[in-house]
């Protein structure tokens, strides 16, 4: 059987200190954390007005001489089977927060984690074939607090498919994490693709010639 691919501490791990090494901005982090989770609402949720059940079109009876009160149509909201006064209507819930903003909330999230020493990178290129078993192991010899994300690169998939399985743990694309997957884990896992790439999102840098960067030196 294969040997469980290792996790290093953050003690044995070099980290950028633009990014890693900055006060945390509680305003800032919140921004940014309300709009991550307004953007992942739907927001279709919807209601028919009076205008759109159908039906309705014919009075009921006459105006007058019945000796009821007056309706106009069977599908009034105050009708069973009538249409909703102010229900909901398809909305978005996207609130905009500028890239230099976004940068620094990442920045000061990952600083949080920077200090209190809840970053490990993961050999994910040990990971030959998917393995649940090795994925749990590595994470049980750490000993980092759940629930725990985990970042890899885009074509680190066999390491992705091992970690999935477990729970309380969350595998995000590098490139698709936000503040608020950062600020909701109590631990993070990164490979050192995803690190270069969550070092050049937060400095605003390309991120393939941070990734190809990292590794030339891994490389030497």
């Amino acid at each position: 059987m294969a040997k469980a691919p290792w996790l290093h501490k953050q003690g044995g791990i070099e980290l950028d200190a633009e990014v890693f090494g900055v006060a945390w901005n509680e305003t800032l982090v919140h921004e940014c954390v309300r709009a991550d989770l307004g953007a992942r609402r739907q927001g279709t949720a919807a209601t028919r007005t009076r205008g759109m059940v159908r039906g309705g079109g014919t009075k009921p009876w006459r105006q007058k001489g019945t000796g009821r009160a007056r309706a106009g149509s069977i599908r009034s909201p105050i009708w069973t089977g009538g249409g909703t006064v102010f229900g909901p209507s398809p909305r978005h819930y996207t609130v905009k927060v500028n890239r230099k903003a976004r940068r620094a909330a990442l920045r000061s999230a990952l600083s949080l984690h920077a200090g209190r020493g809840s970053i490990a990178v993961v050999d994910a290129p040990g990971f030959a074939v998917p393995s649940a078993k090795q994925a749990a192991e590595a994470l049980g010899k750490w000993g980092g607090e759940q629930p725990v994300l985990v970042a890899l690169g885009d074509d680190e998939i066999a390491a992705a498919k091992s970690f999935r399985n477990l729970d309380r743990v969350a595998v995000v694309p590098a490139g698709a994490v936000g503040v608020v997957d950062i600020v909701g884990a109590a631990s993070i896992v990164v490979s050192e693709a995803a690190l270069a790439m969550l070092t050049a999102l937060a400095k605003g840098e390309k991120v393939e010639a941070a990734v190809a960067a990292d590794a030339e030196e891994v490389s030497a």
